[in-house]
């Protein structure tokens, strides 16, 4: 078993960053001082949005250089940000039942937004003076914590389930899907079909990682991310074979907390222990 791919999303609900190393620290992936889902977009309410109210964030893509993020989407200027940037004081936000804190990016950043997914929209950093802790039904006494993530600091997929999942939309006559429909952050090779349900913990590099909970995947995963349209698959498919009545949904990938950190290589070596 290895890595298969490394990807990190610094805004919630944009495109994700490739990477062939990444830093992992207890709130998941970083490339120097870019976390990801540090950033996020929100409403008037100071409510986050995603993929799943405005399709076009799929459409912004992120770059990661000199230690700052800039944002770029088609027919528009690029926009700057920065972990330093933003408002001296934060604001609190709203991510799904998480009331936390973030630093406004300021009027160029909101404009740049809202013009571009047509809403009025604003970028916030996250505040990491308040840390956002995770379930502890799935996460116990570790104290895992992230930041805009919808609720733990890394998500885990194995390779062979989405090649699985493909053979059955090939046998609807419908097409293969790619990996970034699900957004993971980890990508492992070399594990049988959804193998990454029953396992415990994954270490490679010396960084080991508990997968706590199955991911129940939502709308997101309908939407094209490389022309922001809208479909039934694979909701549609997964809803046949992958229903979890206890997490009211369909499940495909795990999500995990940080119990060692330190620096992942895309192609390291991975040891799987089970939890039978």
């Amino acid at each position: 078993m290895r890595i298969g791919a490394l990807n990190l999303y610094p805004v919630k609900g944009c495109r994700g960053v490739a990477l062939t190393r990444a830093d992992v620290h207890p709130t998941g992936l970083a490339a120097g001082a870019v976390h990801d889902r540090e950033w996020m977009v929100v409403d008037r309410r100071r409510r986050f949005v995603t993929q799943r109210e405005h399709p076009r964030l799929a459409l912004i893509e992120t770059t990661i250089a000199d230690g700052g993020l800039s944002l770029a989407a088609p027919n528009v200027d690029v926009l700057p940000l920065s972990s330093e940037s933003g408002a001296a004081n934060a604001d609190e936000v709203t991510v799904w039942r998480s009331n936390v804190r973030g630093f406004d990016m300021g009027d160029a950043a909101a404009r740049w937004i809202s013009a571009f997914v047509g809403a009025e929209l604003r970028i916030v950093r996250f505040d990491r003076s308040r840390k956002r802790m995770c379930n502890p039904e799935y996460a116990g006494d570790s104290g895992a914590h992230t930041l805009f993530a919808d609720g733990y600091p890394l998500l885990v997929v194995g390779q062979a389930s989405l090649d699985d999942l493909n053979e059955r939309l090939a046998a609807k006559g419908a097409k293969p899907l790619p990996m970034n429909r699900f957004r993971p952050n980890v990508v492992v090779e070399g594990l049988d079909a959804y193998d990454e349900d029953h396992i415990d913990t994954i270490e490679a590099d010396g960084v080991m990682l508990r997968l706590v909970k199955a991911c129940v995947r939502c709308k997101v995963t309908t939407t094209d991310q490389a022309s922001g349209r809208v479909g039934f698959e694979p909701l549609s498919t997964l809803s046949t074979y992958r229903r979890n009545d206890a997490l009211a949904g369909v499940t495909f990938g795990m999500n995990a907390i940080v119990v060692r950190g330190g620096a992942l290589a895309a192609g390291s070596r991975v040891r799987a222990d089970y939890r039978f």
